[in-house]
Order: C-alpha cells, then structure tokens, then sequence
C-alpha cells in the first residue's frame, strides 16, 4: 500500500472517529449508557456486526454488550438480522436519524401521554367523589372543583401530544417540517 493511500485510509479513520464521538457523546438523549452508545455509534459505520464482532471491536464484556444491543434494540437502533448460512446473529444500525427520533421520542411521549391520564382520570375520580360527598366543606368543595379544571385543562396537552405522535408516525410532520436540507 502506497503511502499516499496509507495516509487517506488514515484520514478517513479519523473522519469516522469523529462522528462516532459526537454520536456517542449525544446518544445520553436516548436514554443509553456510554457503552451502548459508543456501540450504536460504531455500528453506524458498519453493515452489519455479530456479538463476537462487536466485543472484539469495543472491547466490552458479555454482559455489558448483551445490554447494551437490548437497550438499542428497545429504541428500534438496533435490529436483529438473519444471515443465510450462519448461526450467529447479526445486527444491523438504523442509519435513518429522522426514523429513530420518530421511534424514540413517540415511545416516550405515548409512554408520558399513558402514564398521566390514567392519573388525571384517578385523581378526577377522586375530586368529584370529594365534590358530590355531603360532608365536604364549601371550602374543600371549591378547592377539588379548582383542582378538577385544571386537571381537565391539562388533558389539552396531552390530547395535542397524541395529535404529535400521530402525525410524526404517519409522516404527516413532514408536510410542515420537510426533511430536505436548507443552507
């Protein structure tokens, strides 16, 4: 190998290493540990990696790469593939950026959306049993009403967060936020 080629082989390493700090450096985003970052990031580059390959590569032990291509694959990062031939499996990166923030962030905000209106509606619940007992004070009475509306105005928000995810899920988003590069 030429020296010149030695020297671009380099230089594309180098290019490679750059990004793949920056993708593990904002991958805490995700909600992933370093180690998993530092494994999507690398995957990145690659067309596909066994646990063998991956080990060898980043140096992690069993454990932490078994988690770590969980956690990846939780978020849709990460796919399991099947190689014709082979009995071990192989895993891919998902290279769409605009695929796994969709992904990602409608889990979380379905996941927020779920968890707070089953509370709401609890805790509504729980503010009419307090307004329609006979023993409640005018006082109480005022402060559950008070408490019920502005849960009920709360629901706005999470209404419009489902409204989000949806149109982020069907590709609706797109028509008001276009993928296309601007300079």
């Amino acid at each position: 190998m030429s020296e010149s080629t030695e020297r671009s082989r380099i230089k594309i390493e180098e290019a490679k290493d750059k990004v793949i700090g920056a993708i593990a450096e904002t991958m805490d985003l995700y909600g992933v540990t370093p180690a998993a970052a530092n494994l999507y990031a690398t995957m990145y580059f690659k067309d596909q990696m066994t646990l063998d390959d991956m080990r060898t590569e980043l140096e992690m032990s069993k454990p932490s790469m078994s988690t770590s291509v969980r956690k990846l694959q939780e978020i849709e990062m990460v796919k399991k593939t099947f190689t014709r031939g082979s009995r071990k499996h192989t895993y891919v990166a998902e290279k769409n950026f605009f695929r796994s923030f969709m992904v990602f962030y409608c889990q979380m905000w379905e996941r927020e959306v779920k968890m707070n209106m089953e509370a709401i509606e609890e805790a509504q619940e729980d503010f009419i049993n307090v307004i329609k007992d006979s023993t409640s004070t005018p006082e109480i009475v005022a402060d559950a009403k008070k408490y019920y509306d502005q849960l009920e105005e709360s629901k706005t928000y999470y209404h419009w967060l489902e409204d989000l995810v949806a149109n982020i899920r069907n590709g609706n988003i797109f028509e008001f936020l276009p993928q296309g590069k601007k300079e």
